[in-house]
């Protein structure tokens, strides 16, 4: 008698299955409620007037007029600050307003808000005001601000972080030699819903409730605190609907404003800004310029990689400081190499200040260190997918920082699994046109296009670094047999609200899972940020689950006279087993409550030396792509055709999830690829929109073919690893690869323009 042993699929909504979206319906219809949706009975319009200077100071500033237009309820200036004067991430360096007397550093820096009973009265009280301003020689070039030249913008200096590696024999060098110097432009994260917030003040003034889009509640309460010069218990922030993040909305930007006007005016009070605002309302990617040399014995095997990168900061701090740290530590990529001397610099100017974007430095670094790795398979003479593979990381190698890489490290793998994915078909005789470079406007010739194949991998660490505290806090409520999770993640589109149902339905066998409200009525949950919330608050909601889980068996043991140790969960019931025994325990959670709050905290990271030596990552991801490209090498327009990818996840919990995490990377390394670029000119902003900001749209959009390889991360509380960042990482130089292949030109600098292919 032959017999087959077969395992039960997971249940439907549990983890490692396609779990729907809970906001998914709401978003698809347009009935879901974005932070610009925000109303309140008796609700003025708040407004910011900003600086048209990059660098000035101030000498006055005369709201008379302002005052004398009918509906205009409050003006504010940095004098009506009560608590601290600044703000910011890493260092509170960012004034909430530019005070008569000092600089404005930035063009769009905000000098006054106002709030008025229409955002046309806040116009024209805008335009009201009077502000005189001596007009001082903005730095703009962040060399200028290393050699001493250019005078100190900051009372904290025009330094932010000035950082060395040196490991291994740093006097060491290989039989082949590669160099280059690269560029990487400003890139704005571009989300679709555009800041919004909504100020409801307590009455008297003792406090107040702000509904906001962003990316840590927490933080952002911290610093708004500060700035009314009230207790954090006093501010009570909610999450409104966020339309995309990216890292644009770690940083504050009209909340301090949005809370002083509506405990000014002891009515609530909206700000929404509109596109060009945005644009100077948040960081963007930071600008840098990266020279490495790559040393290699003759077969091309690594021996030592030199850098020399520069971070322009712009005006303020953000997370600059950190954003370097990353570029710096992944100098390597996610090759062995045991000999480096790498040096940085974030620095201060008068251009638009940068911060974090999905990548946080290490899109800038991998640019880099993938050309070089191109120019060292040539220079070899081997096929650059052999380089790769020669030099690829494993789990146990060292890092430049000396930290041993733990974590799981299919770097192999994942290049041999793009590899093996097929390529496209040729370009046919007589294409149609929306599949040429410049579709069916400027439209190629075909006889013009040019095929190339570039490739791009990388490493990417995950969560936060260098000894922060990193913890996330969520609660799990069992009443009457209805589960209800509670946790201040900012869900920014990542779809961690759907991750938390798949976790509680697995742990407790449940199929409803109720979200409560997302604010700062629990503990933090840390930012929605490096890569860190499916481990840090997916920890968080496990561990809750399980306690939670593990309190109700207690209860129900005690009850029934069992051994809480021999209970389970079989769907909706609580049954006791032993062996083959299995005996439901009827109505067992009827009546109950259990109530349980749990912290995840990951392993401590530590500072780098001055040498930059250190355990400065928690763990890190890796992921390989393969760009196909047609360029029309007369006109310089570029069709990306396909990107095939293979990226470690450690486990996936929810397929379409991970895919469109995927997808989504893609298109933004795209974007940074051929068409998106903040022109900053003498430190204004010369393409505040998105009719002259360029994004990539769904023509410009490549086949996608995605694997992933699966290899249980046992450092991480679900075994998995953030999806979302490695996608834009290596898909860019892997683009700028192709595209250099199809024409033989060096392309030092992303986006390539077409006046870079047809010169």
């Amino acid at each position: 008698m032959n017999t087959t042993n077969t395992i039960a699929p997971p249940r439907p909504g549990t983890l490692g299955t396609d779990a729907s979206r809970p906001d998914g319906v709401a978003k698809v219809q347009g009935g879901f409620a974005f932070s610009s949706d925000m109303w309140a009975e008796n609700m003025l319009w708040g407004a910011t007037l900003r600086s048209p200077h990059p660098y000035a100071r101030i000498v006055s500033i005369d709201t008379t007029a302002a005052w004398k237009i009918a509906g205009v309820e409050a003006i504010i200036t940095a004098d009506d600050v009560p608590g601290l004067a600044t703000y910011g991430l890493i260092m509170q360096d960012q004034p909430v307003f530019a005070r008569v007397g000092d600089t404005v550093r930035y063009t769009g820096e905000p000098v006054a808000a106002v709030a008025a009973d229409h955002p046309e009265t806040c116009k024209r009280a805008l335009a009201a005001i009077r502000v005189e301003y001596e007009v001082l020689p903005p730095v703009l070039d962040p060399e200028t601000c290393i050699d001493g030249t250019a005078p100190v913008i900051h009372p904290d200096g025009n330094v932010l972080r000035h950082q060395r590696i040196v490991s291994g024999d740093p006097t060491v060098t290989g039989d082949v030699v590669v160099e280059g110097l690269y560029e990487v432009g400003m890139q704005d994260q571009a989300f679709l819903g555009l800041e919004a917030a909504l100020a409801l003040p307590d009455p008297g003034g003792t406090g107040v409730e702000l509904y906001i889009a962003t990316q840590w509640l927490h933080e952002d309460r911290k610093q708004i605190a500060a700035c009314l010069g009230l207790p954090e218990d006093k501010v009570r922030l909610v999450l409104g609907g966020v339309g995309g993040a990216f890292g644009a909305r770690e940083d504050i930007s009209l909340q301090v404003h949005t809370c002083l006007l509506a405990l000014r005016t002891s009515r609530p009070v909206r700000i929404a800004y509109g596109r060009e605002e945005s644009f100077y309302g948040h960081v963007h990617r930071h600008p840098a310029k990266i020279w490495m040399r790559h040393h290699a014995d003759r077969s091309g095997r690594l021996v030592k990689v030199e850098s020399r990168m520069v971070f322009d900061g712009g005006a303020y701090c953000s997370t600059s400081p950190a954003v370097l740290i990353n570029a710096i530590t992944h100098t390597q990529g996610p090759y062995k190499c045991d000999n480096a001397v790498v040096e940085g610099w974030a620095l201060r100017t008068n251009n638009p200040p940068c911060g974090a974007m999905r990548g946080f430095g290490v899109v800038q670094a991998c640019f880099a260190h993938e050309s070089q790795m191109d120019k060292l398979a040539a220079a070899c003479g081997v096929d650059p997918v052999r380089i790769r593979l020669l030099n690829a990381m494993q789990t146990g190698d060292r890092l430049i920082t000396g930290q041993i890489v733990d974590s799981v490290a299919p770097v192999a793998e994942c290049i041999r699994e793009t590899a093996a994915i097929p390529l496209p078909p040729d370009m046919e005789a007589d294409p149609n046109v929306l599949d040429l470079p410049g579709g069916s406007g400027r439209t190629a010739d075909r006889h013009h296009i040019k095929r190339g194949v570039g490739w791009g991998v990388s490493i990417k660490n995950l969560m936060y670094s260098e000894g922060f505290d990193d913890y996330s806090t969520a609660r799990c409520r069992i009443d009457d047999g209805v589960v209800t999770l509670k946790f201040a993640t900012a869900e920014v589109g990542q779809g961690f609200v759907m991750l938390a149902q798949q976790i509680a339905r697995t742990v407790l066998g449940v199929d409803e899972v109720l979200l409560d409200t997302i604010d700062t009525q629990v503990g933090s949950a840390g930012s929605s940020s490096a890569s860190r919330q499916t481990w840090m608050s997916g920890g968080a909601v496990d561990a809750a689950c399980r306690a939670a889980r593990d309190e109700l068996f207690k209860m129900v043991a005690a009850d029934n006279g069992l051994d809480p140790s021999r209970l389970a969960i079989d769907g909706t019931d609580i049954v006791e087993v032993g062996g083959s025994f299995r005996r439901p325990v009827v109505q067992a959670a009827r009546g109950k409550r259990v109530d349980e709050t749990r912290e995840y905290h990951h392993q401590p990271t530590e500072d780098l030396d001055e040498n930059g030596q250190g355990n400065c990552h928690v763990a890190f991801a890796f992921v390989a792509h393969r760009a196909v490209v047609d360029v029309d090498i007369e006109l310089g327009l570029v069709k990306v055709v396909q990107v095939a990818t293979a990226q470690d996840v450690g486990r996936v919990l929810n397929p379409k999830s991970c895919v469109g995490q995927v997808e989504g990377g893609i298109a933004q390394g795209l974007g940074l690829a051929v068409m998106e670029e903040i022109v900053v000119q003498d430190g204004r902003v010369r393409n505040p929109s998105f009719t002259d900001y360029l994004l990539p749209t769904f023509l410009d959009a490549p086949q996608v073919d995605v694997v992933f390889v699966e290899e249980f991360e046992p450092k991480s509380p679900l075994g998995a690893k953030g999806v979302g960042e490695p996608p834009c990482i290596s898909v860019t130089p892997a683009i700028a690869n192709a595209i250099r292949q199809a024409t033989g030109r060096d392309l030092p600098r992303v986006p390539v323009r077409p006046s870079d292919i047809c010169l």
